[in-house]
């Protein structure tokens, strides 16, 4: 497969200011060290030091630095590098703030600063012309003449990555040059900056840069002058950030020199966000200029999914084992707060457009039933004559005790009405007419099954209609890509209020809400259902005990959650998901991710007739099924394509 993984680096070496010959041998020192790297980027100046101030006006510091940028050039040659390095260059009458493209030995294109602060500690205009209007122009260095301008875009034809670069000021005005590098094309910004350090300002910076990555579907690579600069006024952190796409992958500041902060990018999952938000349109494309350049990919261009493991592996590269799971403690909470109230609000719009006030929902004392009662006991402070009318519906034989008492104290605390009704006798009949047995036939058996998944809903239809009242769905998002619902059983309601949540998330929200409820028996309850094993209590028991287990039969769901979820958010191939699931779960065997996958896939294109025809509901994240909206998928679409990337990756794997 094509690997789109890059790394890249945000590099602060020690300097002294003014003096040349020091500040290149460590830049160069720096460049030989991280061979791996696609792109590695030095801070604004970094040559000269960006604290020379009237140094700047010097012919000797001038030329000394042309000379070094050739010099530091000739160490890219062969080595699959791009360096952005900073330093002053004369052009014409006027001296600009310049980031230098180096790679392939040579020098590719010169990017002058657009934006020349002069307020408050800044005084650059000093020295410095702004270069915001220099395009088309060229250079002389060394003999040769350099691409000179800010439109300029660095590519690699190979790994497909482009690179843009501005300069410290050009991040902070609301016209960023790297939005317009972006929509031309860049997926990869730079930014060399000398950024003095202030109370609340690193903050501010990695705000800043996360929200340009995001909005520009980018990786950025922000990288500012160390505390060797001159301290006569100032003081420099030497902060790195490295994000991508909004999210924050890498930071440092006040770090010991030499550091360098290196990470993975994915120009595959940037390029997918930017193909899937089709308003992105690259419109400045025509008015750059683009110089080819070698970004080499981590390990190597080509790989297959033990190779791309070993990348990820090597690199440390953080993947999230649940990726709908935030991992922290607290944002976690947050999220999860925050999909009840989606969830809530979407229930509470529905109550007030139909009119229909009761609510009719069918109780099981398992997680997705427990997590629609709460959503239906949180609409309902929004819309407080809600009435919450509960069902639960025992199967002799297969409903346990354990879940049946802990949907009765769901009901009793949460419920303006609770019913139970068995529902063994009406699947005898309905069995009997079929000319089916009585009883479960054993593995396979799935008339017996669904008669009861089907039954519950039958009841529960009707009920609405004795109560004037409206069923609300329970099923979630990972039943959903899997089919784990039966067709017009629990498949069907009137507005589905799980489904989009994925099924690793419906335990956090759960515990959560327990942990807030302020209810120690509700609390309890809740946390007793997050501890049972995920099932549907179709097949009997087995000494009053749960016998039928979920993930026995269709797999864990944390594996086919990050499954869904790297197949519908950013349209990985099943082997890149393969890999990147044996990254995240080292301690499973690789055959094991391997026939997982399988598994899921056969699953997910197989039951797509299920989501075709799915009740209304809320979208609460950025992966979803519904075909109405984010999933629009034909039911008779065939799944070997799929098969025959992981059959051939399984293959490869084993030989």
């Amino acid at each position: 497969m094509k690997n789109h993984l890059v790394a890249v680096a945000a590099a602060v070496p020690p300097i002294h200011v003014g003096d040349v010959r020091y500040n290149t041998e460590r830049i160069i020192e720096e460049i030989q060290k991280q061979k791996d790297c696609g792109v590695i980027v030095f801070p604004e100046l970094s040559i000269t030091g960006y604290t020379c101030a009237d140094l700047f006006e010097s012919d000797l510091l001038l030329e000394e630095s042309e000379k070094a940028l050739t010099e530091i050039a000739a160490v890219t040659e062969g080595s699959g590098i791009t360096a952005v390095v900073g330093l002053p260059l004369r052009y014409e009458n006027n001296l600009y703030n310049v980031a230098a493209v180096l790679s392939e030995g040579a020098v590719k294109a010169l990017i002058p600063k657009s934006y020349i602060p002069n307020y408050s500690e800044f005084y650059e205009c000093r020295w410095f012309a702004s270069g915001k209007d220099l395009k088309g122009k060229t250079v002389l260095i060394g003999g040769k003449e350099i691409p000179f301008g800010t439109d300029i875009l660095a590519e690699d034809p190979v790994t497909g990555a482009v690179l843009g670069v501005e300069i410290c000021e050009d991040l902070w005005i609301p016209d960023k040059p790297s939005t317009h590098a972006a929509l031309a094309g860049a997926n990869i910004i730079a930014n060399l900056s000398a950024s003095d350090e202030l109370i609340g300002k690193q903050e501010y910076r990695v705000e800043l840069v996360k929200q340009q990555s995001g909005s520009c579907y980018c990786a950025y690579i922000y990288v500012s002058s160390g505390t060797d600069e001159s301290s006569t006024d100032l003081v420099f952190s030497g902060h790195s950030i490295i994000a991508q796409n909004g999210s924050l992958l890498r930071e440092s500041v006040f770090p010991e020199y030499p550091h360098v902060e290196k990470t993975l990018v994915d120009l595959g999952s940037i390029m997918h966000d930017r193909r899937r938000q089709n308003s992105f349109e690259n419109d400045f494309s025509v008015s750059y200029r683009k110089v080819t350049v070698r970004m080499q990919a981590a390990g190597s261009d080509e790989t297959d999914i033990t190779g791309l493991k070993k990348i990820m592996d090597d690199y440390s590269h953080p993947i999230a084992r649940n990726p709908f799971v935030p991992s922290g403690e607290a944002v976690r909470e947050k999220r999860c707060r925050r999909i009840l109230q989606i969830q809530a609000q979407g229930l509470a719009t529905r109550v007030r457009a139909t009119g229909i006030k009761n609510l009719v929902i069918g109780i099981s004392g398992g997680l997705d039933s427990t997590l629609a009662l709460l959503v239906c006991a949180e609409a309902r402070k929004i819309v407080p004559d809600i009435r919450i009318i509960c069902y639960t519906l025992p199967s002799e034989g297969n409903t346990t005790s354990l879940t049946l008492g802990n949907a009765w104290t769901l009901m009793k605390i949460l419920a303006d009405e609770s019913y139970e009704i068995p529902i063994g006798e009406g699947v005898k009949l309905h069995l009997s007419q079929l000319g089916h047995g009585l009883t479960y036939q054993g593995e396979g058996d799935v008339t017996y099954e669904n008669a009861q998944a089907r039954m519950r809903t039958y009841i529960l239809m009707d009920a609405a209609n004795m109560k004037n009242g409206l069923v609300v769905g329970t099923g979630d998002l990972s039943e959903l890509a899997l089919g784990w619902c039966t067709y017009n059983g629990d498949h069907m309601s009137m507005y589905a209020v799980n489904t989009s949540v994925p099924k690793t998330l419906v335990k956090y929200i759960c515990s959560t809400y327990a942990m807030m409820c302020g209810n120690e028996e509700l609390k309890e309850a809740l946390l007793s259902i997050c501890d049972t094993p995920i099932t549907p209590e179709l097949t009997p028991s087995e000494d009053g005990k749960i016998a039928q287990k979920t993930e026995e039969k269709i797999g864990k769901y944390d594996l086919n959650d990050f499954f869904l979820f790297y197949t519908l958010r950013y349209g990985f191939e099943p082997s890149r998901s393969a890999a990147y699931a044996m990254h995240a779960y080292p301690e499973l065997p690789e055959e094991q991710v391997i026939d997982a996958a399988m598994k899921f896939f056969r699953r997910f294109f197989s039951q797509q007739f299920k989501r075709s025809c799915l009740p209304d509901g809320p979208k609460v994240g950025s992966v979803t099924l519904s075909p109405r909206g984010d999933w629009r998928m034909p039911s008779d679409a065939k799944v070997s394509l799929w098969l025959s990337d992981l059959e051939a990756e399984s293959v490869l794997h084993r030989s």
